[in-house]
């Protein structure tokens, strides 16, 4: 437990303290044993992709397939976990101080110390959703190397009567037509290959024009450009966005395997709550450590009342996915230790 978070609680049982020695005359405080929650932060991130409208000729134009259809995935990015300390509203237990010092310096020292909190101690925290932009369907405006329409020649047959007879005479006719898919496609895949012969050229030199320090940079930078403007025509677009959210797990200690479903993610629909089924399960396993037994050597007690507290045990902390393990540290889980009892009255040595 960190300085501040060990000033708040004393700051705050302090007080609480004085309030109740103050209004109650039989000096009578109320506390519970701490409680661990695993808290998780997790992002995912989301890739809108948008497939290219000459996916299908990617193959004969660029020598690669290309991704076929519009698709949104979500992969994990990151997880960070963090556990906090808050009262188990399972256990409160009233004590009696008696407005005595001893008494009530060893059970504020306990607090200060984490291993009793006041019955209403809580760590909150912020939780937030990110909600992902909407891919739109226009990226691919305006992109095509030349126009839309392509002039087409047609061939036409008319009769005509001569001295000979009638016979037939073939008639020119010019005329605009829309060009077809593939033949966009042919043409868009000459201009990324005339691109890369024309960086090729300027990088060795072999060229009428001469371009030096930034006119050099600035002429490679803009063909690769424009050879990423048309490549997309072909492989496509994605758009990424973030989505942030937090999941608890509190471990129970009547849970004999240790292991809990603490969220969920779904390839479609992103990061799901443990209760959800549309999406596999990220596990929490906990390995909990042997407590060695309690040395009472050195305290000398008296007549007077005991307190009980909570020593957290010693656990290793996993994050598995399909049994691979994302994260794993080392975390105190206090319902998952002992606890015990001590007399308000001794004296430490």
């Amino acid at each position: 437990m960190d300085m501040k978070r060990l000033k708040s609680i004393v700051l705050t049982f302090a007080t609480f303290l004085t309030m109740g020695i103050a209004t109650a005359q039989d000096g009578v405080v109320i506390y519970s044993l701490p409680s661990t929650t695993v808290s998780l932060t997790v992002e995912a991130e989301k890739e809108s992709f948008i497939a290219g409208p000459y996916a299908k000729y990617a193959a004969k134009y660029m020598g690669a397939d290309a991704r076929m259809e519009d698709a949104v995935t979500y992969t994990l990015k990151s997880i960070t976990m963090v556990p906090y300390i808050e009262a188990d509203q399972s256990t409160r237990i009233a004590i009696n101080l008696g407005g005595r010092n001893i008494p009530a310096a060893n059970f504020l020292q306990m607090c200060s110390q984490g291993l009793i909190v006041l019955s209403d101690g809580y760590t909150g925290k912020s939780e937030a959703w990110r909600f992902p932009s909407i891919a739109g369907n226009d990226h691919f405006a305006g992109k095509d190397v030349e126009g839309n329409l392509t002039s087409a020649t047609t061939t036409l047959y008319k009769t005509v009567n001569t001295g000979e007879g009638f016979k037939k005479v073939s008639v020119s006719q010019s005329q605009v037509v829309e060009k077809s898919l593939e033949k966009k496609a042919q043409e868009t895949a000459d201009a990324i290959f005339n691109l890369r012969r024309k960086r090729v050229e300027i990088i060795t030199g072999d060229t009428d024009a001469t371009f030096s320090g930034e006119a050099l940079s600035a002429a490679i930078a803009e063909i690769s450009r424009l050879e990423q403007e048309y490549l997309s025509l072909f492989y496509g677009i994605s758009e990424y966005s973030t989505q942030k959210m937090n999941f608890d797990v509190t471990p129970k200690a009547d849970n004999s395997r240790q292991m809990y479903v603490a969220f969920r993610i779904s390839d479609t629909e992103g990061l799901l709550p443990a209760t959800a089924v549309s999406g596999r399960p990220i596990l929490l396993e906990l390995a909990v450590d042997a407590m060695p037994a309690v040395d009472t050597k050195g305290v000398s007690s008296s007549k007077g009342g005991e307190v009980q507290y909570r020593v957290p045990a010693t656990a290793t902390a996993k994050v598995v996915d399909a049994g691979v393990v994302m994260l794993q540290t080392r975390i105190p889980v206090y319902q998952l230790g002992k606890t015990l009892t001590f007399p308000l009255n001794s004296v430490i040595k």
